[in-house]
């Protein structure tokens, strides 16, 4: 082929290239809304310049707007386990939410599934754990998805609420320093890291570096949290979870922290299910009841 015309085609690829790229990562919804509840895919900006977060996104009838919830999924040290993992959606919990009035998002972080990209929240090794770093990064990420979806005309600017699961729940807790009139309430089920130390139930990486961590949110925090733990959860037990709550209170942090019963086989997952959403409701529906003015008062 004439030198001439290679450059052609090599101009013409890279600019499909050019195109293909910038329709892949347009932020926003990217496609039509399906079930249950408005169920819709859509692409929100991380603090990653890669690519953007895959997310799920449900909402209740109407037009809105509605305040958000944003449900922070769990993690994994394995890189294996994070890039074979499925878009999370936690249905059963959105559904919950939806019905009280919740637009609900659900996003992929980086370094998981079909997001992909650099893994931000690494916590180091086990020894050498920063909990306090992964937790923030974790922080950065759910922000990044926040502020851009709360910019929507469909969504409240105030009334929203966090959700964190595991490592998402570690997240949630580094976000408590936010002002209360933009995020209401913390509800986390089982946060922390390090959890399975070397696939382990029941042992956790440098425990004693966690609580620290702990307490270092602890002291900034603004935001009340509900702190929810099955009983039977391998990952971070009722007690090594209690002494967390403990030192995030300690340091400052306002936290209500409660043991729910045993769910399954194992309690970790308790937030992924229909029936372990069903056991966990009571406190859900306290956690998102505002305090009465005579109840504030006291405290």
């Amino acid at each position: 082929m004439h030198p001439a015309k290679v450059l052609i085609a090599a101009v013409v690829l890279a600019l499909l290239g050019v195109k293909t790229v910038a329709a892949q990562q347009s932020l926003g919804a990217q496609g039509a809304e399906g079930e249950p509840n408005r169920l819709q895919q859509w692409l929100v900006p991380s603090p990653d310049p890669g690519p953007p977060s895959h997310a799920v996104l449900f909402r209740p009838p109407g037009d809105g707007p509605f305040p958000l919830a944003l449900i922070a999924h769990a993690t994994s040290q394995n890189v294996l386990r994070r890039a074979q993992m499925p878009q999370p959606e936690y249905r059963a919990l959105a559904a919950w939410l939806v019905a009280r009035g919740f637009a609900v998002l659900v996003p992929e972080r980086p370094g998981h599934g079909a997001t992909g990209g650099r893994y931000l929240e690494d916590q180091g090794g086990c020894d050498e754990a920063d909990y306090a770093k992964s937790g923030r990064a974790t922080a950065e990420v759910i922000a990044a998805a926040t502020g851009f979806v709360r910019e929507q005309p469909f969504i409240r600017s105030d009334g929203m609420v966090v959700i964190g699961h595991s490592a998402g729940g570690w997240g949630a807790l580094a976000l408590a320093d936010q002002d209360p009139k933009d995020i209401a309430a913390i509800i986390v089920f089982a946060p922390g890291r390090g959890g399975h130390a070397n696939d382990f139930p029941n042992r956790v990486c440098a425990p004693h570096t966690l609580m620290a961590a702990a307490a270092e949110f602890g002291k900034t925090a603004r935001v009340p949290v509900t702190w929810l733990v099955a009983a039977n959860d391998s990952y971070f037990s009722p007690v090594l979870s209690r002494q967390l709550a403990d030192a995030f209170r300690t340091a400052g942090g306002k936290v209500d922290f409660r043991v729910l019963g045993a769910y399954g086989s194992e309690g970790h997952w308790l937030p992924e299910t229909e029936a372990g959403v069903r056991s966990a409701a009571s406190d859900l529906d306290r956690a998102l009841k505002p305090p009465s003015p005579t109840r504030a008062k006291k405290q």
